[in-house]
């Protein structure tokens, strides 16, 4: 399938679907002409990405992350290592930490927002 084809079907835009190509999270191969096509398993492919930044990942690790994942159930591959493994719990651990970070800044704000509401009568 071509690039907007695939973009169609993801809800992702071409350009994202470029830069997933540039980092290696995406490949596809050049017709005669130079346009792009995919594999179908491009669409499984390119929503799993879509789920890994979604879950604050970096590029960087979900290149070395992508290698390690079925598309298709997401299930760890037969090459997951101990390593991956280790990256990953630290990388749940960096996301819980930015959670207790943004709970702690929500309760500020929430405290900032009832005094000015008291003050202003509102």
């Amino acid at each position: 399938m071509r690039i907007g084809e695939l973009a169609l079907r993801t809800g992702v835009s071409e350009r994202s679907l470029r830069y997933y190509e540039q980092q290696g999270l995406l490949a596809a191969e050049r017709t005669a002409g130079g346009h792009r096509e995919y594999p179908e398993a491009a669409v499984d492919r390119v929503i799993r990405i879509q789920e890994l930044f979604a879950a604050g990942l970096r590029s960087k690790t979900i290149a070395r992350l992508l290698p390690c994942l079925r598309d298709t159930d997401g299930g760890p591959s037969e090459i997951a290592t101990p390593k991956l493994v280790d990256d990953l719990v630290a990388e749940r651990d960096r996301i819980d930490r930015m959670i207790i970070e943004l709970t702690s800044s929500r309760e500020v704000l929430d405290e900032v927002i009832d005094a000015a509401s008291r003050r202003t009568g509102s």
